[in-house]
């Protein structure tokens, strides 16, 4: 018999196992974690809050000397205050300067946005080198935003967070005169100047918008401590935490430099705040997720990553992030709508995650700055999904512990080997199961009979038609080797070996009513004859 493959559909996915986070424990002894870069190989750079950052190399061991000790400059008074953000350019190999955000002063103290350059011993930078390219004094202890990433575009991108206290007092985050609560983006790609505005930022020409801060990008936030970009689409993705009520992610494409207001103080997240002096909700920029503090305990959501690693092919390209208090990891993903799809992937039951970063690779990372362990984020299914191959009549599928296989949906009875016979037209697929029960769905084929050009009615003679009590099958060709009857849905019903000698009798009293296929099997199961045949009682 011959068989066409004409169409492959998408996996069973309904039948597969949910897509799951695990956490793999890798360094501990981290001191308050805040951050989680790299400069494109395969080290990772871990910015510690009371002031030091720390390098985890290739071999997953921590290098004992720090890469940076600034913990004299550095303000690491307050919960919210210390060495709290870390940034490579995309030059960094050629130029080895690198960009931190900390709290200096004292007391409430100031922003500090810096410069630093490594030494000849790539794993050393040198502290005084410290150039100091923009600062801003905090009114309050809190919100002091502290991460900065390079974008797509080349430029430095800071976040600030509305200077503290709590409900925004001064209005910063709707205030173009002064830059908290606001997303800055610079220029530091001369190294003969402290920075330059680039010439798309939205308030550039400040002789049109008078007394408007022209390194201002986007607006309207409260406090966003961790924001990343998508490493493949360039896309923003921002973790703003909430005042008393919501936590909310925001989005922004790569590219769109219109400056986005994402409304706070006047709402936060979907919910109106203060909204004096305030435009309608609907001409500011929402948040693509929200979760109500009070459902699973929230209270600072930490911004991640989309994650573009080769690993776990589950959960490339979805958006991976989590809240300090609540612990539990959620990814966004694109619903075909214009929408997203949020799904809970982990609940950890653990306090204090407060970074989430990517190696050179893609892959992710998560710091919790309580314990002070980094853990990288892992998918729980990592075997490849399995593949389907048709020789003949035959259905094989790749390796793995169990199989169970599906036609037109509906999983097939006894079907349960490597192989499977297909002996009537539909969409098959295989559900494999792995080792520790990952259960993934192969894609679907659609397979047709479309003649045997084996064994003819001359070579196969079946009586009585229509059969009863007893279906005789005798057959001229030392091949044969049993004999299947399956029903409509692809089902085997019955299997008989053939006899060594005569006529083979199937009963098949016990059978419904109904059409059935007769198929002559060889000796590796493979069909060699098919043929209609009525059961009637």
């Amino acid at each position: 018999m011959a068989l066409a493959a004409v169409l492959a559909l998408p996996a069973l996915a309904q039948t597969s196992s949910p897509v799951a986070l695990q956490l793999q424990q890798v360094a501990t002894g981290l001191n308050r974690i805040t951050d989680i870069s790299h400069c494109g190989d395969d080290r990772l750079f871990l910015t510690l809050q009371p002031g030091t950052i720390r390098i985890l190399n290739g071999a997953g061991a921590l290098v004992a000397a720090p890469f940076l000790d600034i913990t004299g400059p550095v303000n690491n008074s307050g919960n919210e205050q210390g060495l709290l953000g870390l940034a490579f350019p995309p030059d960094y190999a050629t130029t080895g300067f690198f960009y931190v955000h900390y709290t200096g002063g004292t007391g409430n103290g100031y922003s500090v946005i810096a410069r630093y350059s490594v030494t000849a011993d790539p794993n050393v930078a040198d502290p005084a080198s410290e150039e100091i390219l923009y600062t801003w004094p905090q009114p309050y202890s809190n919100h002091n935003g502290g991460d900065l990433a390079f974008g797509a575009d080349g430029y430095l991108y800071i976040g600030l967070g509305d200077g503290g206290s709590g409900g925004d007092p001064q209005n910063h985050a709707q205030n173009p005169t002064d830059p908290l609560g606001n997303m800055l983006r610079i220029d530091v790609s001369d190294p003969d100047t402290t920075y330059t505005i680039p010439p798309t930022n939205p308030f550039a020409n400040v002789d049109a918008v008078v007394d408007t801060l022209p390194e201002i990008w986007a607006s309207g936030l409260r406090n966003p401590f961790r924001f990343g970009f998508d490493r493949l689409t360039g896309d923003l993705w921002i973790g703003d935490v909430g005042q008393n009520a919501v936590e909310e992610v925001d989005f922004w494409p790569a590219g769109d430099n219109s400056h986005p207001n994402f409304g706070w103080r006047c709402y936060e997240a979907n919910q109106a705040y203060n909204t004096a002096g305030c435009n309608p909700q609907n001409t500011y920029d929402a948040p693509v997720s929200f979760h109500p503090q009070a459902s699973q305990g929230w209270c600072s959501v930490i911004g991640g990553r989309v994650y573009r690693g080769p690993s776990y092919w589950r959960i490339e390209g979805r958006y991976i992030y989590t809240d300090y208090c609540g612990g539990h990891f959620y990814s966004l993903y694109p619903n075909g709508s214009g929408g997203w799809t949020r799904t809970q992937l982990l609940a950890s039951g653990q306090y204090g995650f407060s970074c989430i970063g990517e190696n050179a690779a893609g892959e992710l990372y998560a710091g919790n700055n309580e314990t002070d362990i980094l853990f990288k984020i892992k998918e729980t299914c990592v075997d490849t999904i399995p593949a389907i191959s048709l020789n003949g009549s035959v259905l094989t599928s790749t390796p793995a512990t169990s199989y169970q296989w599906y036609l037109n949906g509906s999983s097939t009875w006894i079907a349960t080997g490597q192989t499977h016979t297909a002996v009537v037209a539909g969409y098959y697929a295989v559900l494999a199961t792995f080792t520790g029960g990952c259960q993934l769905a192969s894609d679907t084929l659609w397979v047709s009979p479309v003649g045997m050009g084996e064994l003819t009615d001359a070579q196969v003679l079946v009586s009585p038609v229509p059969a009863n009590d007893v279906l005789r099958v005798t057959v001229d060709d030392a091949r044969a080797n049993d004999f299947a009857l399956f029903d409509a849905t692809g089902r085997m019903a019955l299997l008989e070996a053939r006899p060594s000698t005569g006529t083979a009798s199937l009963a098949v009293a016990s059978l419904p009513n109904g059409v059935y296929n007769l198929v002559v099997r060889d000796g590796h199961g493979a069909a060699i004859f098919t043929k209609p045949v009525v059961v009637q009682h």
